[in-house]
């Protein structure tokens, strides 16, 4: 079984309902969850937020944490979920921005992610991963990947929805 037919099974039996916020994937883990038939009384919605402006603008990132931290960073990827909880009717969301290549620098490389979780009732977790210069496409695929795996482990160790 896929991570997104176990992701929405599990977010299912619980009652959960899933948004997510996307940079550098560009809607990928929403197309992976909304590929399943019967998706919709799971997945809530899918923020695509590729540019600084859309952050700030769908998701309620700071222009601050932005100008600090910049768009790929742990600080950006926590208000990016965080955000995608308060304007959706989701109880979980993951949020993804990365440098998917070509490109990036000495101190933001190519293949670096970062990633938020949010949970209504929990503090929101995030992660960076360095995938590596995979090419453009393996990137984006791996953040995927991840972003699935994310769930699938948020959703293990959820409690149902009162």
């Amino acid at each position: 079984m896929s991570d997104a037919a176990q992701i929405l099974r599990a977010a299912r039996s619980l009652g959960l309902r899933i948004a997510t916020a996307e940079s550098c994937t560009g809607g990928m883990v929403a197309v992976a969850l909304t590929d399943l038939a019967g998706s919709s009384d799971v997945f809530d919605r899918g923020f695509v937020t590729y540019s600084n402006e859309a952050k700030v603008q769908l998701l309620g990132v700071s222009h601050q944490t932005l100008s600090d931290h910049g768009a790929v960073s742990e600080p950006v990827a926590r208000e990016m979920a965080e955000g995608a909880l308060t304007h959706s009717n989701a109880n979980l969301a993951v949020a993804i921005t990365g440098i998917a290549g070509p490109g990036g620098s000495e101190f933001k490389p190519e293949g670096r992610v970062c990633f938020g979780l949010a949970r209504h009732g929990k503090p929101t977790e995030v992660a960076t991963v360095d995938f590596g210069a995979l090419g453009r496409a393996a990137v984006r695929e791996s953040a995927r990947d991840h972003a699935l795996a994310l769930l699938v482990q948020a959703l293990a160790s959820a409690t149902p929805k009162p």
